[in-house]
């Protein structure tokens, strides 16, 4: 019979260094591990005397220290960790002390087979595993679940999904992803659970280390060159009772994003088209052909600028009194600043076509009215700031002891707090509102032609018409106690049982500064502070209409577009407003805040229960075997706030799941597992969507509505894979993977006047169309309800390498590739709740094809990898203006890094990312795949040294 082999929770590692037991078996803490017998490998590896069997009996690793010091080693201990673990897991771990194989955690993720990652200025931002988006995907520090929101990107995260990159990478010594569900796993995921570990002092060696790496950031569209500094000190004791440890990260770095935005694309008659007048009963052919095309709203050419600051510590105690006894206390804090600046030349089309001259037009087989040249254009440029900070700190402790050489308790208590706030969000708009011979080419829809007719470079054509500022602020807060206990109950036979306590609070405020600027007979002087003020219709329309204050040279800042993918014939000079002095002039921001009821709400949810899991390992008919089954049983209490009319509503309600799960490696040869594993799962609502209350968009003429009674995501996950271990370092591995979801939320919409909602005037933005016409049009009402859900299916293949059967020097390269398929069917709703228009497609996020390889070079001295992702388009939303879907067609991101041994203590290094400059490319409809937006980034170069002692 295979035994079952106690690992020690003290862990007490020898002076070697990194340990297997401690990066490739506790990180799989909730998974149980079964270490394999001893053997010296090629690679500078050390076997200890203590070993232990596998229930495949599958190769020979020490169970004791092995010292990790290269990328192939950290391969090594990967692979070793998914061999051993019972259930689907992929690991990644440090290459060394406080030396992660990537800059960005979700850039090392998109290279585990069935993860794909969201970009967003450049960097990694958040990730979809196997087809399901991030909000699908818990992750845990340190064991604890929690929540990072950021303001990054075009629109914050308001929601369940962890921004990545609001971490360095080097405060973290592993990633393990646990792509099947147990019963002793957190409950909360349909996709995966993602454990980030910052590593501990009693793993490391006798003594003290210290390491530090110094490194300069550059990005060749920015020509910025931005410091990152890294350093950890870490002591043990001679007896390897007590240990201590702290680490410190800083990054500055300013990144652009340059290239073009429609702002979607929109159907809506002109005044007159070729010079025939529109409207009435004789209305032309040309009229209403155009009237029936899609144009673009708001084409414009711009600037995004990303001026980031990273910082961020860990601190780690250790203490271990007896062989059975370890105490751990880890602390985690990270404070993400970023100062996000855009400056755009557009046309505003959107709601103002009837204002607008069609002087000639080309219409393509798509309907898409590519090409234009339009009089009485409004012309607007516009500059926009906003001053964020994400602020996240976790502290945690952990309890082992074992009570006996078969019962073992684990406790772990702790909180962690992630504060997202923005403290300035201010746009400034420059208007004119009757150019002549505006001109747009879309015939190359990815690199448009646009051409101002006018002069936009001269102040007197502009007025200064819209203010605004929208200060906000989000707080997640978790709080969690967990029991763990653990009984051999026989040599194969192990039980588990536990407990857990969870309270997550979301809070969300906002407020805006929003006016539209029109002079009035109480400005006494043109540096007067404006208060609120009503345009009417006498001061905005007629010949010589005046909508706002005049701008002068003092009030402007000349912009110049740089490389942004524009062909010739594009202007590529126009003013744009100076934030600092127009919000001076105008005395934004000693404007009273008026509270954004839509975005101002709360949930709070307390999750109680526990879970009972068998843990077996034994033979059946020769043939070795692990497995584990169980149940977990949840309680959800909720209370959800949010405002509607002024008035705050609350919502509470609770609901139950019972989560059975069962994994099951089977070992026919000592090379070979099959792995199986069946469980229902679940994910919570997202929160945007379980509050009360609606949010107004006065620009869409849009009202969307909470659900505070949305049921949980539930689905029943299957899974089946083959692993091959052909050779040392090495694994080939097919994975079949399909998911039942029985329930999944879907859109209702319908339409209506604004006074039939019920909502206060007060809630439009005054800046918006329908602040002055509320009533103009109707009304698109949206809210969100439970609906069927839909299937999904995919498969996963991967092979990994050394070239150990090359000759010479070639045997020190090695590979990695992996490609995902998935595929979904889901029912979406387009049309009202009377008159459902249903489409079938994908889940949002999820690509059909992913691809990931990488070529890497290790000796002794030098080594070097090469990376490429792709991934396929995917859609995100579903959009609107009469366009089916939103979302991104496909990217591929090169990435490449060289680093040489100068010594024992000293490395350089040199790394490269998005060497080919990839263009982010974003679509609207997924039909006529019309032009959304189309930017790019730049490479970013980053060279150093790091030192070890």
């Amino acid at each position: 019979m295979i035994k079952y082999r106690k690992v020690g929770v003290a862990g007490r590692p020898s002076p070697c260094g990194i340990s297997t037991r401690a990066l490739a078996l506790a990180l799989l803490t909730a998974t149980p591990t079964f270490a394999q017998t001893a053997a010296t490998t090629g690679d500078g590896f050390a076997a200890s005397e203590e070993t232990a069997t596998t229930a495949g009996g599958a190769g020979e690793i020490p169970l004791d220290e092995i010292v990790v010091t290269g990328f192939r080693q950290s391969l090594e201990v990967a692979l070793d960790a998914k061999r051993n673990a019972v259930s689907s897991v992929d690991v990644i771990v440090a290459e060394d002390i406080a030396k992660f194989p990537d800059q960005n955690l979700a850039e090392s993720l998109q290279r585990i087979p069935g993860i794909s990652i969201l970009r967003d200025g450049g960097e990694g931002r958040s990730i979809t595993v196997r087809g399901l988006g991030s909000q699908f995907t818990r992750v845990r520090v340190n064991g604890m679940e929690t929540i990072t929101t950021s303001t990054d990107g075009a629109s914050p995260n308001r929601d369940r999904a962890f921004d990545f990159n609001v971490f360095a990478s080097e405060l973290f010594n592993s990633i393990v992803v646990h792509k099947t569900a147990e019963a002793s796993l957190d409950e909360g995921s349909l996709g995966a659970v993602v454990d980030l570990n910052t590593g501990n002092p009693l793993a490391g060696k006798t003594g003290l280390t210290a390491v530090a790496s110094v490194q300069g950031q550059y990005n060749t569209l920015s020509k910025d060159l931005g410091p990152r500094l890294a350093g950890l000190v870490s002591w043990k004791n001679d007896e390897g009772t007590f240990g201590v440890s702290f680490s410190a990260a800083y990054q500055a770095s300013n990144t652009d994003e340059l290239g073009n935005n429609t702002v979607r694309w929109a159907q809506a008659p002109f005044r007159s088209v070729r010079g025939q007048p529109c409207g009435g009963a004789g209305e032309s052919a040309a009229c209403k052909e155009v009237a029936n095309a899609f144009h673009p709203r708001i084409p414009r050419y711009g600037e995004v600028g990303h001026d980031r600051k990273r910082l961020g510590l860990t601190g780690s105690i250790q203490w271990a009194p007896t062989d059975s006894t370890v105490l751990s206390i880890d602390g985690l804090y990270s404070n993400f600043k970023e100062t996000r600046s855009e400056s755009w030349g557009e046309v505003l089309f959107r709601s103002n076509e009837k204002g607008m001259d069609v002087v000639d037009y080309v219409i393509d087989d798509k309907n898409n009215l590519i090409k234009g040249t339009f009089d009485n254009a409004w012309v607007r440029t516009e500059s926009y700031e906003r001053d964020s900070k994400t602020e996240f700190y976790q502290l945690s402790a952990n309890l082992k002891h074992e009570f006996s050489d078969v019962f073992r308790v684990e406790l772990l208590g702790g909180f962690s707090k992630s504060d997202a706030s923005i403290s300035r969000e201010t746009t400034m708009i420059f208007d004119d509102r009757d150019a002549m011979g505006y001109s747009y080419d879309y015939t190359d829809s990815r690199h448009p032609v646009l051409t101002f007719g006018t002069s936009v470079t001269d102040p007197a054509n502009f007025q200064l018409a819209e203010i605004r500022d929208r200060p906000s602020s989000v707080v997640n807060k978790f709080r969690t106690l967990s029991l763990k206990t653990e009984w051999d109950v026989t040599d194969a036979i192990q039980l588990e049982a536990g407990a857990v306590y969870r309270r997550f609070s979301f809070a969300s405020e906002a407020y805006t500064r929003d006016a539209v600027v029109c002079p009035t007979s109480n400005v006494a002087r043109p540096d007067a502070v404006l208060g609120e003020v009503t345009c009417t219709p006498s001061n905005v329309t007629g010949p010589g209409a005046v909508y706002g204050l005049p701008v002068n040279s003092s009030l402007a800042n000349l912009f110049h577009l740089r490389k942004a993918g524009q062909p010739a014939g594009t202007t590529t000079d126009w003013l744009v407003p100076n934030i600092d002095a127009a919000a001076a002039y105008t005395g934004l921001y000693d404007r009273e805040l008026t509270l954004d009821a839509g975005n101002t709400r709360s949930v709070v949810e307390e999750a109680t229960g526990g879970y009972l899991q068998a843990n077996i390992r034994s033979e059946i008919f020769g043939m070795g075997y692990a497995a584990n089954f169980g149940l977990r049983y949840m309680h959800t209490d909720q209370k959800s706030v949010g405002l509607t009319s002024g008035v705050a509503l609350t919502a509470k309600r609770d609901y139950n799941n019972w989560l059975p799960s069962a994994n099951l490696a089977l070992f026919p040869t000592d090379d070979i597992i099959i792995r199986g594993a069946v469980a229902k799962v679940m994910t919570r609502p997202s929160l945007g969507n379980l509050t009360p209350g609606g949010s107004v968009d006065g620009f869409n003429y849009r009202i969307n509505f909470g659900n505070p009674n949305l049921e949980p995501f539930k689905a029943t996950a299957y899974d089946l894979a083959f692993e091959w271990y052909f050779a040392p370092q090495s694994i080939f591995s097919v994975a079949l993977f399909a998911k039942d979801i029985a329930s999944f939320p879907i859109n209702t919409i319908t339409t209506g006047t604004f006074a039939s909602t019920g909502l206060p005037l007060s809630v439009i933005l005054p800046s918006s169309p329908a602040a002055s016409n509320p009533e103009g049009r109707e009304w698109e009402i949206r809210s969100i309800g439970n609906g069927k859900g839909g299937k999904l299916k995919g498969m996963e293949i991967s092979l990994q390498g050394p070239f150990r059967f090359l000759p010479g020097f070639w045997s020190n390269f090695g590979g990695i590739v992996n490609a995902t398929f998935v595929d979904s069917d889901v029912k979406y709703n387009f049309g009202t709740e009377d008159k459902p228009i249903i489409y079938k497609e994908r889940l949002n996020n999820l690509s059909k094809r992913a691809y990931n390889a990488t070529l890497y070079y290790e000796d002794s001295r030098f080594s070097a990898r090469a990376s490429v992702s792709y991934r396929s388009g995917f859609i995100d939303g579903n959009s609107a203006t009469g366009n089916i879907f939103e979302g991104y067609n496909s990217s591929v991101n090169v990435d490449a890094s060289m680093r040489y041994k100068v010594t024992e203590n000293l490395e350089l290094s040199l790394e490269g990312i998005n060497l080919t400059d990839d263009y982010r490319d974003r679509f609207v409809d997924i039909f006529a795949d019309r032009n959304y937006e189309y930017n790019h980034f730049g490479r970013t170069i980053i060279f150093g040294a790091r030192y070890k002692m």
